[in-house]
């Protein structure tokens, strides 16, 4: 029976990359929520069954619907609770919050998957948090599956994610990059649009917050080359809208340092997606993809990440025409613009009767992903962090 006075509750992980956005906005907007820890069963019987996909997080909501995928989830939130929102009411700014977001969840997924994986060290220690954290439930010895765990997930989310020997520094220059550029902008403001946390803050803090900033080798380049970043994170995690009293600044666009994201949004982001687009076209599983000169080989084509380039899509053909042209202006400046329109109109399929992030209703089609992921596919969504 559904208390409606109740908390959410969200069901993932301390570790996990997306429970950690999503908690950091909840506690921001001074929403109650309390998080479910997850155990292999609950994540198997209560969340795939509920929201038709094994991702973490999922929200119970108080009159019992189910939620899922943190971007759609900030969106119903912010509809439901329209105070201080982390939306700027000018639109120009918003569609680049919302595009720096995107960019922030998706494409510093693979450093954030390889720094805690690659690294001997980090793997040992996160693989033994997964197993005592979630594992629990599941019998034999810790040293077994924490070695099993390590063992699956560098083969899933390093050697299956196409970082090589070849691609490595590239990755990594990704994490580095994006650190100097957080460093010059928070060096001067509080958070990445001034005074008061956008769309875009909780967009980073996924990856800054309980991947780069708790695993010993990434968390110690932070410490030593953004100790801005590094305060951020405490700052966000401990904000609260009822104490922050600081506004989105500038009141109209967004500041300079942006341009740096833009630039790698433009020669990087964007060809990956449309490389990807192309492959879930034809059908591929897998495809090769030269970013910024270098050679990728075999990425798993996603499924998800062509209803990011839609979504995206879509944002832009809603907003205002003076803004619509005052935004192609600026991506034009920075060479997104070419990228953005490069592939034709595609459809994923991911959503189609647009009813994220509706839990129930997409767990009609639980069955088909269970038979996709019976066969080894993961093109029906991001992993679980």
């Amino acid at each position: 029976m559904s208390t409606p006075n109740a908390p959410y509750k969200v069901y993932g992980l301390d570790l996990s990359y997306f429970t950690g956005k999503l908690e950091a906005y909840l506690r921001y907007k001074e929403i109650p929520y309390q998080r479910e820890e997850l155990s292999t069963k609950t994540f198997r019987d209560t969340v795939l069954e509920n929201t038709g996909l094994q991702k973490m997080p999922a929200v119970a909501t108080p009159d019992g619907q189910w939620l899922t995928d943190t971007t759609p989830m900030i969106d119903w939130f912010e509809e439901k609770y329209p105070d201080h929102s982390v939306l700027p009411d000018d639109p120009y700014a918003a569609f680049f919050c919302r595009l720096l977001e995107d960019y922030a969840d998706e494409w510093l997924w693979r450093p954030a998957l390889h720094y805690r994986w690659s690294f001997p060290n980090d793997a040992q220690l996160m693989a033994r948090r997964i197993a005592q954290e979630m594992m629990h439930d599941v019998p034999g010895p810790l040293w077994l599956k924490t070695r099993m765990i390590k063992q699956r997930q560098i083969k899933e989310y390093v050697a299956g994610d196409g970082i090589t020997s070849d691609t490595r520094r590239h990755v990594e220059e990704i994490y580095l990059k994006t650190l100097d550029t957080l460093q010059r902008q928070l060096s001067v403001t509080p958070f990445l649009l001034g005074g008061r946390p956008c769309l875009a803050d909780f967009g980073f803090f996924a990856s800054m917050f309980r991947h780069f900033g708790i695993d010993p080798t990434p968390a110690r380049i932070m410490r030593d080359r953004a100790p801005a970043v590094y305060e951020w994170t405490a700052r966000l995690w401990n904000a609260r809208a009822s104490r922050v009293t600081g506004a989105f600044e500038p009141a109209t666009g967004i500041p300079p340092a942006w341009a740096a994201f833009l630039k790698d949004i433009g020669s990087a982001y964007l060809p990956y997606l449309n490389a990807n687009a192309r492959a879930w076209t034809d059908g591929r599983r897998k495809f090769d993809a030269e970013i910024e000169g270098v050679a990728y080989k075999k990425l798993p084509t996603s499924q998800y990440r062509v209803w990011c380039l839609e979504r995206l899509r879509w944002h832009f053909t809603k907003l205002p025409e003076d803004t619509a042209t005052k935004v192609r202006q600026t991506m034009e400046t920075h060479r997104l613009w070419a990228p953005f329109t490069e592939v034709d109109a595609t459809d994923s399929h991911y959503d189609p009767e647009n009813r994220l992030p509706l839990g129930a209703a997409l767990a009609e089609d639980a069955a088909r992903i269970r038979k996709t992921a019976a066969r080894g596919g993961s093109i029906w969504g991001r992993p679980a962090a």
